[in-house]
This record gives structure tokens, C-alpha cells and sequence, in this order.
């Protein structure tokens, strides 16, 4: 029996290691150009290396308040600008900026004379590339389903580590000129994925009226603010937020989760994986006075990637199944982010000069810290659908809008009838798919599911309606109906 249930393990060991290596042969390498931008970052104004005379945390404020600015003046004129992969000088423009905001940085430190005069254009044209890359990938990034989306992203994060940890080996002239390459990669690979995402599965002109979905917003900001306070641990050593060896494991634990379930895959671990990690971060901190302590530096980066992906997911997802824009929603979220983060880090910063009894302020804000990150992960556990729309509704639309707003429909429809018919949520993704035209060979490309599985799914969501054909499921979905009204079930997303 022993050497049985060794051998059937090392035979499962063997399985989910060729299921990962063919995962990883799956992902199109330009999508981890995210990866190469949040290593420009972290090599730049969050360093970790490199001591640029200019690099104060005024600097760096005003890095993040010039991106939510410009991320905040996209959101309000979203409905006029359209979508942005169009608009090839924006690529252009966004690279000299970032090249620029480079150059100036490794100006200063070969000149340390020229630091004062150039450090706030340095961190205004850093701030104004870092808003438009965010806003061009946070685009990309909403062409794509949650699978995807969180295989892409996990293993963009790995791959911006290990960008940083070989640019830590480089002397200075290779550093400077390697350094300012990164943006230009990153927006050559956007470009690139673009044109890998199918015409029909890119962001479309029309626009979706939606309200603020204000539960992803809440969250985020619970744990931007979390992440604020114990910022500056994860700084400590030669490690940054985006190289911490938290952000890495973290990321490669991810990979290996999505590439072993796959279809199966629970996004809310990412939830349950996010919660402790900041919790153990924001009490090493406040109750054994760990300020310096590298651990707690590691699990705040990898608790706030775990929370990050999962927001990127949720994100991502509006704009996958509901046409939201992403450059209206992905700009509030980061715009809300880096807000939120620059309060926590006041807090941790001047918390120390309030004194409440014997309690000093820090001390207080952290303990809210924490009882906020726990109620919203809680809070965020008790939705039982993954696709839900967190609080937002859909409003009144123009005759213009009516395309989408059939899109809309449908997937409402199938949602109502998935809950109606005791669907899985995997299921109900099948369902949506069928119901936009999606072939098998289709839906088993765009949810990373094995040959045959989705066939058994359709089987069973025919099984479970009592119909046999996809034309009978037309019928109880009405899509004819909601088709004569407009609707293009091929072009639905």
C-alpha cells in the first residue's frame, strides 16, 4: 500500500509539473510586458538600489499625485477619448515621457549638482508616462477573462522581480541605459498583445452608463490605506515592493494554483491568501514594534499582491463581460490606490505625534487597519459569485448605447438562469460563451480548460435544462429576441 500511494503521488507530482510547464508555454510573451513597466518603477522612484540624490519621498508624492491627476482627468473625459489601443502617438508619447523622467534620474546621479533642478520634472513627466501605461495595460488587461487575467498578471509580477533582480548585477552605465529601454519594451509588448486579442475581443467605441462599483473600490481602499502604513517595511534589505521575495512566492503560488485547477481554480483563495499576510504584517508592527523587521516587510508585499491580483480580476472582469471601459474604471481604482496609500503613509509618518491616553496614533490607525482589512475580506468571501458586478448597476442608455446594452441582457439572462438551473460558475462561464456563439474549440481556448472538458460542461448545462440542442438554448435564452433589438451575439463579449 505504501509504495503504492508513493508511486501515485509522485505520478500526480509528475502531472501538475507537466500541466504548469505547459501552462507556462501557453502565456504570449508580450503580456508580461506589465512585468517590465513595475520593474521601471521600483528601479526609479520606489528604489531599492539605486540612491538617486533625488529620490525623497516628496518626490515620489508628487510621482503619484501627477499620475492620479492625469488618471483622474482620463476618467472624467473616458465617454470622448475612446479606446486607447488605437491611438498610437499616445504610445509614443508615454515613452518619451517615461525615457525622459530616466534620463533625468541618472543625470542627477552622475551629477548630484543637477539634483534640485530636475527633480520635480523628473517626477512630473515619470508621473504623467506611469498614469498612461497603467490606463493602456489596465485596456489590455480588460480584453481578457479571469483565468487568463490571473495567469498574465501573476506571472507579469514574477517577471518584473526577476527583471530587478538582474538589473541589481549591472554597473551604472548598463544600468542607466538598460533602465531606460523598459517603458519602450513595455508599450512595444501592448501594442503586440493587442493584436493577439481577437478584433471582436478588443475595447469597443460604445459606451456602457454603469455606477461606481463601490465594494471594489471599498476594498481597495482598505488595503491601499493597510498597505500605507507598512509601506517602508517592505523596503528594507535590497529588496522593493515589486522584487520583495513576498511579491514573488506569492505570484509563482498563484501560477501553480491556476495552472493545477485551472477551471476549477477559486479566485476567493486569493482573499483567503491576502487576509493573514496583512494581518501578521500590521501586528508584528503595532504589537512587537517590528518596524525594521524583514519579515514583516514580506508578507505586506505578498499579502497586497494577492489582493491586487484579485482586484485586477474583478476589474478586468466588468470590462470583459459587460463592455465597462477600462480606462474610466481602472483609472478611479489606481487613481483611489495611490490615494489611499500616500494617507496610510502619512499616518505611519505623523501618527507618532497624537497620543490618545497611552495609545499613540499610529498605533490606533493600525488597529482600524486592521479590523477594515478583515471586515472587507470578509465581506468580500460572502459573495458567492466571482462575476458579480460589486455594487455597481447599470443606467439609463442612449439609442446609441443599445449594442451594448443587449450584451447586458444576455448575460443577465444566462446569470438569472444559471442560479435558476443549479449551474456551476463555471458552467455559467460556458453558458455566457454559448450564448455569444463562442464554439467548443473556442471556450476551451479563452477559459485554459484541458480538450473535452468543455464539451462535459455543455453536456451537463443541457442536461440540467432539459434541451438538446444550442438552438433550444437560443430559445430559453431568447437571444433571437434580444438579436432583432440590435444585439450581435458574435461581437458580445
Amino acid at each position: 500500500m505504501g509504495a503504492g500511494a508513493s508511486e501515485g503521488r509522485r505520478v500526480v507530482g509528475s502531472a501538475n509539473l507537466h500541466a504548469l510547464a505547459g501552462l507556462l508555454v501557453q502565456i504570449p510573451v508580450v503580456f508580461l510586458g506589465l512585468g517590465v513597466y513595475r520593474a521601471w518603477i521600483e528601479i526609479t522612484f520606489v528604489g531599492s538600489f539605486v540612491g538617486f540624490p533625488m529620490a525623497t519621498l516628496e518626490s515620489r508624492d508628487l510621482f503619484d499625485f501627477t499620475a492620479v491627476i492625469e488618471m483622474s482627468a482620463f476618467v472624467l473625459c473616458a465617454r470622448r477619448i475612446g479606446p486607447l489601443y488605437r491611438k498610437r502617438w499616445l504610445f509614443i508619447v508615454c515613452g518619451v515621457l517615461m525615457v525622459a523622467s530616466t534620463v533625468m534620474l541618472f543625470v542627477s546621479f552622475f551629477d548630484p549638482s543637477l539634483s534640485a533642478p530636475l527633480s520635480v520634472p523628473a517626477s512630473v513627466t515619470g508621473g504623467l508616462g506611469l498614469g498612461l501605461i497603467i490606463l493602456i495595460w489596465s485596456e489590455l488587461y480588460g480584453c481578457l477573462n479571469p483565468i487568463r487575467v490571473t495567469l498574465y498578471y501573476a506571472a507579469s509580477l514574477a517577471a518584473g522581480a526577476i527583471i530587478i533582480y538582474v538589473y541589481m548585477g549591472f554597473k551604472l552605465p548598463w544600468l542607466f541605459v538598460l533602465t531606460a529601454i523598459l517603458p519602450i519594451v513595455s508599450l512595444v509588448c501592448a501594442r503586440k498583445g493587442f493584436q493577439v486579442v481577437p478584433e471582436g475581443e478588443r475595447p469597443q467605441s460604445s459606451w456602457v452608463s454603469i455606477s461606481v462599483p463601490w465594494m471594489i473600490m471599498l476594498l481597495m481602499a482598505f488595503y491601499a490605506f493597510s498597505y500605507g502604513i507598512i509601506e517602508s517595511s517592505a523596503y528594507n534589505g535590497l529588496f522593493g515592493p515589486h522584487s520583495s521575495p513576498g511579491t514573488f512566492v506569492v505570484a509563482v503560488i498563484v501560477i501553480i494554483g491556476v495552472s493545477v485547477h485551472r477551471e476549477r481554480f477559486d479566485f476567493n483563495s486569493l482573499c483567503r491568501l491576502a487576509l493573514p499576510l496583512t494581518v501578521v504584517a500590521l501586528f508584528l508592527i503595532s504589537a512587537l514594534g517590528f518596524a525594521d523587521d524583514q519579515i514583516s516587510g514580506y508578507c505586506v508585499a505578498g499579502g497586497y499582491t494577492a489582493f491586487s491580483i484579485l482586484i485586477m480580476v474583478l476589474c478586468s472582469n466588468l470590462c470583459y463581460r459587460y463592455g465597462v471601459s477600462a480606462v474610466w474604471l481602472f483609472g478611479m481604482e489606481r487613481s483611489l490606490r495611490l490615494v489611499f496609500m500616500f494617507l496610510g503613509r502619512c499616518v505611519y509618518e505623523y501618527g507618532g505625534l497624537i497620543q490618545v491616553g497611552s495609545v499613540q496614533g499610529t498605533t490606533i490607525a493600525i488597529g482600524i487597519a486592521i479590523v477594515a482589512v478583515m471586515m472587507g475580506t470578509f465581506l468580500m468571501l460572502s459573495q458567492k459569485e466571482q462575476g458579480n458586478r460589486w455594487g455597481a448597476a447599470f443606467l439609463e442608455s442612449g439609442l446609441e448605447e443599445n449594442g451594448m446594452v443587449r450584451k447586458q441582457e444576455i448575460v443577465d439572462r444566462c446569470e438569472l438562469l444559471a442560479k435558476q438551473f443549479g449551474l456551476t460558475s463555471r458552467e455559467t462561464e460556458v453558458l455566457i460563451l454559448l450564448a455569444q456563439h463562442k464554439t467548443v474549440s473556442m471556450i476551451e481556448h479563452e477559459l485554459y480548460i484541458a480538450n473535452g472538458t468543455a464539451k462535459a460542461h455543455v453536456r451537463h448545462i443541457y442536461q440540467k435544462f432539459g434541451i438538446h440542442s444550442r438552438e433550444e438554448l437560443f430559445e430559453v435564452l431568447g437571444i433571437d429576441g434580444l438579436q432583432e433589438n440590435g444585439a450581435t451575439g458574435g461581437a458580445a463579449r
